[in-house]
């Protein structure tokens, strides 16, 4: 009976190691932009990453479906990041490899350059309303704040970007 019982649990195990795995594929290149977005640093957020799924890991959360389950790892993965920021404060250095890695290529790097000067609390409301495809409505889920707020962070990061990039000479 004992021999039964280590290959169901060894069987949930691997399982379960199957499926961190799956999620760590699937979700790891936009929790890395979300990191970046508030910590300006490529380690850091590498770091942020692996700090949310070894909470994933240790907290084993169950969910209803794969966007409840999204929805906690940009949660938890911005709450790390905010926490890093605290203790951190850094100057934003990036290099050519760093955005290549996120995905940012040298036509849009003066772009992305005007968003990382912008305070990281609009940052994320950015990055999650126009690249990752969130409503309002979840953003607000996410980060817990309001949606009138989610609302007034887009309106004012927009006008921000805006003005500088009038400033600097793009439209």
């Amino acid at each position: 009976m004992k021999g039964s019982e280590e290959l169901g649990i060894k069987s949930e195990y691997d399982s379960n190691l199957r499926h961190i795995e799956y999620a760590m594929e699937k979700y790891s290149r936009m929790l890395f932009r979300i990191s970046y977005s508030i910590l300006s640093d490529e380690h850091d957020a590498e770091d942020a990453i692996q700090e949310t799924f070894i909470r994933y890991m240790t907290k084993a959360p169950l969910f209803r479906d794969s966007d409840h389950e999204k929805a906690w790892l940009i949660k938890v993965v911005t709450n790390v990041s905010k926490n890093m920021l605290r203790l951190k404060n850094r100057q934003l250095i990036h290099s050519t490899d760093e955005l290549q890695s996120i995905g940012i290529d040298e036509e849009n790097r003066t772009v992305f350059e005007v968003i990382m000067q912008l305070p990281p609390k609009y940052r994320v409301v950015l990055d999650l309303y126009y690249i990752e495809g969130y409503k309002a409505k979840e953003i607000s889920a996410i980060i817990g704040i309001t949606q009138t707020a989610v609302r007034k962070r887009l309106q004012y990061a927009r006008t921000l970007l805006k003005n500088e990039m009038e400033r600097i000479g793009l439209e």
